[in-house]
């Protein structure tokens, strides 16, 4: 679970401007009360929140919020005071100073750079926003309408004007969505679509549609491409019957697949997973049931470079397997040969290169083959494998699917290749197995393990059909069921509750769940690599056993990072983002207000190296600092409290109305009279009843704080008690102790205990030698003969002992001999000087002009030589001594 460090931020709280991009609308604002709380929330998907980069769409309404988050809180952080009531002009690129009375009677919003109101064409409330992944597109979904908005660039939203922007919209199918027709529940961007084009919408009477958007081509917004009814699709038994959608709206026929197969949701998994998950839909009907569609795939495609080799590799494989062996039966056959004609279809394509934005390469567009069919199979209802002890409710009523793809294999697709497949970390690690999640009313979560892998299916030929009959049925496909928890407490259920999942931005492992009564954080990184590890590993025992041990052991971890009181209003779908100038954050809102949560640095999840170690677990436990402060949740009064009394409207109807007479005459005891304190009472009654639980629910908040604060200050006296110890002032009788003072003793003590613990480690030496008597071995013999032999050859021999047999002379005598002949070589320099000194005083008394001349560089040279061997002489004499005088120490 990510640590909260912070809940929602000034720059996102009333007065300042980042608040008004979750605030209704001023003609919902002014209702009174009366009238306010009849405009609930239909039951269905929240997802009012979108975001490109730091740029977040939020629908209020009928009405779409731009924000800057970044900009919103570099402007409010950088203001010197905020609490002024007077209103001043900064800087063009910032915010004017909120003014509360300037704000009252202000009807447009959106005034300032970084806020800007987008006006939508939308008839009905907004309920869902889906970014498309190149972010150039803005899908706004009602609960039977689409409409494209074809995004700008940021530069023409953070233009300085107050008016609200209009962007380019586009009706989604203008005469298959509509009002008359069935609920939209999902509208998915396709992830193998040209540069992100491709829309999948999913109506409830379980349609699917592809729609291939291009702003040159009107077209494209009227008709999709590809348009599939479930139910006929369902019960269809060859390849060449017609499973398009019935253009009458009013020719409606009792089936029992409108009860069975009312969808839910629909997701696609992530455009980096391997083998078929990419181009599978699935889809989760309101019943229970789950069903994929694979391959569904757009007239032109874009797949990733390892996609198309890997899927070869694996068909001809396959079919090799199947070819020859008499056991296959002649289904899996024919589903061979299929995938094979699939895979050579794209073979003899020559792909086209498009450019993509953000890169520095073209992708290649594919397109979709047409043998052996455009309809692929329907695959369902998968059946729930589930362990004996655990219980299966007949009436869960599933409301959201997220699916996590399996990983590239790049072992099989790089087999025998020199070079290394360029995929990153995060592709290359995690489960080769498909994970799907399913949400249902209850809050109650599903991890289910595709373990046989869905491919891509075709129905029979229609020439097949008589083959088909005489081979036995095929198994329905099967999800084992990993895991199953809550997210909600009982108390906590609604009748009207709509859950939902939400991806997190740290790991593929890991998601959010919204519900009414707050968000959790689910990670399924403590079994996942686990899992993987095992199904990896060569056992005897088989991978079914190890599956069923991991079930029993830790599974995934499902904590409530954010929790509301009952009856508020619905949140909407968490969004997570990970920003530097922002940090990482979850970001969702009421109907009034925002919510956000932020945490600390988020470390990536899909590594094996996160494995559970104690040894990392207990250094990371130790490493962080005490707590002071724990953060809480930001409290917003009640609505009740901001609202207008509905009395004087009432009153203004009584005067224009037929109550008109009882207004203007006495009291009388009458039936309208009667009627009239009756209404009265009930709009007072509802007000006042409304209110009282407003100020009630403020001041419990009240004595909770005062709660909060003295825990505050008692943990804040904590931590300076421990701030006054170490640096030595603390509050006594004795005086003050500085830190140098302090440190200085505790290093005296640590010295004086260090010479305590080695004076008793001598001691104990001692006593250890004296009580121990035994004889020594062969190598300490050995060593002793060593070191005589040493002393024998350096000291000389004492007198009765036996010198060396040994030829060689000992160091001692070679030294000996050194010294005499130093001593001659000195008496004879003595002569030699004396002698010469004589004769040239005899020649200079016989002859003085007679003079011998010697040469200074030949005199010098001589001197020199000689001086060199008396210091190299003098040199080993001094090393022969320290030798001895080491040696005899030793």
């Amino acid at each position: 679970m990510p640590k909260i460090r912070s809940f929602a931020p000034g720059w996102l709280n009333r007065p300042a401007p980042g608040h008004r991009l979750f605030e209704q609308p001023v003609d919902d604002s002014k209702l009174p009360a009366s009238l306010a709380y009849t405009k609930k929330w239909k039951s269905g998907p929240r997802r009012t929140i979108a975001h490109r980069g730091t740029e977040v769409f939020v629908a209020v309404g009928k009405q779409i919020r731009w924000g800057d988050l970044v900009h919103l809180k570099e402007t409010w952080e950088s203001k010197p005071s905020r609490s002024g009531r007077t209103q001043r002009q900064d800087t063009e690129d910032s915010f004017e100073v909120f003014d509360e009375e300037a704000a009252a009677g202000n009807s447009q919003p959106g005034v300032g750079e970084g806020y800007r109101t987008i006006k939508t064409p939308v008839a009905d409330d907004i309920r869902q926003l889906v970014m498309s992944p190149q972010q150039d597109f803005l899908a706004v979904l009602t609960s039977h309408t689409v409409h494209i908005c074809i995004l700008p660039d940021s530069s023409h939203l953070h233009a300085s004007d107050s008016t609200p922007f209009k962007p380019k919209f586009w009706t989604l199918g203008p005469t298959t969505h509509v009002t008359s027709r069935s609920a939209v529940v999902s509208a998915v961007w396709h992830p193998l679509g040209v540069n992100g084009s491709a829309l999948v919408t999913v109506t409830e009477d379980a349609v699917v549609r592809v729609w291939e958007l291009s702003t040159s081509d009107r077209w494209t917004f009227d008709s999709p491409t590809l348009a599939v009814d479930l139910k006929r699709l369902a019960d269809g038994t060859s390849l060449d019957q017609d499973f398009s959608v019935s253009t009458s709206a009013t020719n409606k026929v009792f089936s029992p697949d409108s009860f069975d197969m009312e969808v839910a949701a629909a997701c696609f998994p992530a455009r980096s997973s391997g083998g078929w998950s990419s181009m599978t839909l699935w889809i989760a009907m309101v019943g229970g049931d789950v069903y994929a569609l694979c391959p569904l795939l757009p007239q032109r495609w874009a797949p990733p470079p390892t996609l198309i080799p890997s899927l070869s590799v694996s068909i001809v494989s396959r079919v090799g397997a199947t070819e020859d062996d008499p056991e296959v039966s002649a289904e899996a056959k024919v589903l061979a040969q299929q995938q094979l004609e699939w895979m050579s279809d794209l073979d003899n394509q020559e792909p086209k290169l498009v450019e993509v934005p953000f890169s520095d390469f073209p992708a290649e567009v594919y397109a979709r083959p047409s043998r052996p069919g455009t309809v692929p199979r329907l695959q369902g209802p998968f059946q729930f494998e589930v362990n004996p002890d655990d219980e299966q409710d007949d009436e869960v009523e599933l409301k959201d699917i997220y699916v996590i793809g399996e990983k590239i294999n790049t072992a099989d697709l790089m087999m025998g290749e020199d070079d290394e497949l360029d995929a990153s970390d995060e592709d290359r690690n995690g489960l080769s197995l498909t994970v799907v999640c399913l949400l249902s009313t209850s809050g109650q979560v599903k991890i289910c393990l595709d373990v046989n892998g869905v491919e891509a299916k075709w129905l029979p030929p229609r020439n097949r059909l008589r083959t088909r009959l005489f081979t036995a049925p095929s198994t329905p496909p099967s999800l084992l069921t990993f895991q199953t928890f809550d997210t909600v407490k009982p108390v906590e259920l609604t009748t009207d509750s709509w859950p939902m999942f939400s991806e997190d931005v740290t790991s593929r492992y890991a998601f959010y769940v919204t519900h009414p009564a707050g968000i959790n954080h689910v990670s399924l990184a403590p079994w996942v690599f686990r899992l993987e590890s095992e199904l990896q590993g060569e056992s005897e025992a088989g991978a079914q056993f190890r599956i069923d041990l991991l079930v029993q052991g830790r599974g995934s971890s499902s904590d409530r990072i954010y929790e509301q009181p009952a009856g508020q209003n619905a949140l909407a779908a968490a969004l997570a983002m990970s920003d530097p100038d922002l940090g990482h954050f979850v970001l969702s809102a009421t109907l009034h207000d925002p919510v956000a949560l932020f945490f600390d640095t988020p470390e990536r999840e899909d590594s094996p190296a996160r494995e559970d170690s104690p040894q990392l677990i207990e250094v990371g436990e130790h490493a962080q600092p005490p707590v002071v402060w724990e953060p809480r949740p930001l409290f917003h009064p009640s609505e009740a409290l901001d609202q207008n009394c509905g009395l004087p409207a009432w009153l203004e109807h009584l005067k224009t109305g037929r109550r008109r007479p009882v207004i203007q005459q006495e009291v009388r005891l009458s039936i309208a009279t009667l009627e009239v304190f009756t209404e009265g009472h009930r709009l007072v009654s509802t007000e006042v009843f409304d209110l009282n639980n407003a100020v009630a629910e403020l001041f419990r908040k009240c004595e909770a704080l005062q709660s909060e604060l003295q825990e505050q200050i008692i943990k804040a006296n904590e931590v300076k008690q421990r701030i006054d110890t170490i640096s030595g002032t603390e509050s006594g009788d004795d005086e003050p102790v500085s830190e140098d003072m302090l440190i200085k003793g505790r290093l005296r003590a640590a010295k004086q205990r260090q010479h305590e613990l080695s004076k008793r480690m001598d001691n104990l030496r001692k006593k250890l030698g004296k009580a121990t008597s035994r004889e020594l071995s062969d190598k300490e013999k050995a060593w002793m003969g060593e070191v005589q032999a040493l002393e024998h050859s350096i000291m000389p021999e004492e007198e009765g002992r036996l010198s060396s047999p040994s030829k060689a002379k000992q160091t001692w005598e070679r030294f000996e001999e050194i010294k005499a002949l130093r001593d001659a070589l000195f008496s004879q320099a003595d002569q030699l000087q004396k002698k010469s000194g004589e004769a040239i005083g005899h020649e200079g008394a016989a002859s003085p002009a007679r003079n011998l001349k010697i040469p200074a560089d030949i005199r010098k040279a001589k001197v020199a030589q000689v001086m060199s061997l008396l210091e190299r002489e003098t040199a080993l004499v001094d090393a022969v001594k320290s030798r001895l005088e080491r040696l005899s120490v030793g």
